[in-house]
């Protein structure tokens, strides 16, 4: 019937949605994240022009993020990873996603890794579709384990929508990862939307439909570290402490002057400020970490002093 509610189910791979959104915020030239708000609406508007339904009976009446998480402890050693991590699950909630989380758990290669995710995700997402009658599901992931997964879906008459994205993005050593998506899943999908080309021409053209994509008034927090380091996250430490002008930024990444040689730091490094917030000639302090190599790297960088002499830089 023409007057029937299209229902739509979104389902959120996190750690997945977490590298797009850092590749927006770091790596790409726009410098922004992604809206929740504004990606749920977007989905809206997609699903109706490609159901031919009218957007304001189209309406998504499940959304769920599935991602492994660091114990308290743990985060609490990760500089603002407790803060953060809370700042997100607020704006989740309050657009009505349910969050679901699985410890992350050491691997034997020393490494923690997420396990059990996929598997939950194609559990949840099939009872979900089955038990609410779904007539889109919204999966926002990459990897090719989904793919029995969509055609389960297609089985039941529901369809599938793949929000894709390709991109490259300079990793915490400073080694460069290529992120795709797999083409066996872009090819089950019955609506598959190439996001990274979509985002870049609606940028290219000023479509208010992309644009609204993305947070448009970051709020950040930062702040001066309290003097000898009194307050500050316990973190053991590889090595020792030093201060730096920043030398250079770049997508995500940047150096820290410190003869006789520069220092490498990446984003996630960061302390109590943004990565957006710096300014070349920024003086922050920073311990002495190694990177898989053996090399010295920056860690849990403070800003010190801003360059224009105000810490609270917007």
């Amino acid at each position: 019937m023409k007057d029937q509610l299209t229902k739509i189910g979104v389902f959120y791979d996190g750690n997945y949605f977490l590298q797009v959104s850092n590749y927006y915020a770091y790596g790409h030239s726009l410098r922004r994240r992604i809206s929740i708000s504004g990606l749920h609406e977007f989905i809206q508007q997609q699903v109706a022009n490609e159901e031919n339904a009218d957007v304001r009976r189209c309406k998504i009446v499940d959304a769920h993020y599935f991602r492994g998480r660091l114990n308290a402890t743990e985060a609490s050693q990760r500089g603002d990873r407790l803060y953060y991590d809370r700042v997100f699950e607020d704006i989740l909630l309050s657009e009505g996603v349910t969050t679901h989380y699985l410890p992350v758990r050491m691997g034997y290669d020393g490494v923690r890794h997420e396990k059990g995710i996929d598997v939950w995700i194609a559990v949840e997402a099939l009872e979900l579709t089955y038990t609410k009658r779904f007539d889109v599901v919204v999966l926002i992931a990459s990897d090719s384990d989904f793919v029995p997964l969509v055609r389960k879906m297609n089985a039941l008459g529901t369809r599938v929508m793949i929000l894709s994205w390709n991109f490259d993005y300079t990793g915490e050593n400073g080694q460069r990862y290529i992120t795709r998506t797999s083409q066996d899943l872009v090819d089950e999908a019955s609506y598959p939307m190439p996001m990274h080309d979509l985002i870049d021409a609606g940028l290219k053209y000023n479509d208010t439909r992309i644009s609204s994509l993305f947070v448009q008034n970051e709020q950040r927090r930062s702040y001066q570290p309290p003097a000898n380091g009194e307050g500050a996250p316990a973190i053991e430490l590889t090595g020792g402490e030093g201060t730096g002008e920043i030398l250079s930024l770049k997508s995500g990444f940047g150096f820290i002057r410190f003869p006789p040689n520069n220092l490498f730091f990446h984003y996630s490094s960061l302390v109590g400020v943004e990565f957006t917030d710096l300014q070349v000639g920024d003086v922050v302090s920073f311990k002495l970490g190694k990177n898989d190599e053996g090399g010295d790297v920056a860690k849990d960088v403070y800003l010190v002093s801003a360059s224009d002499g105000n810490f609270n830089r917007q």
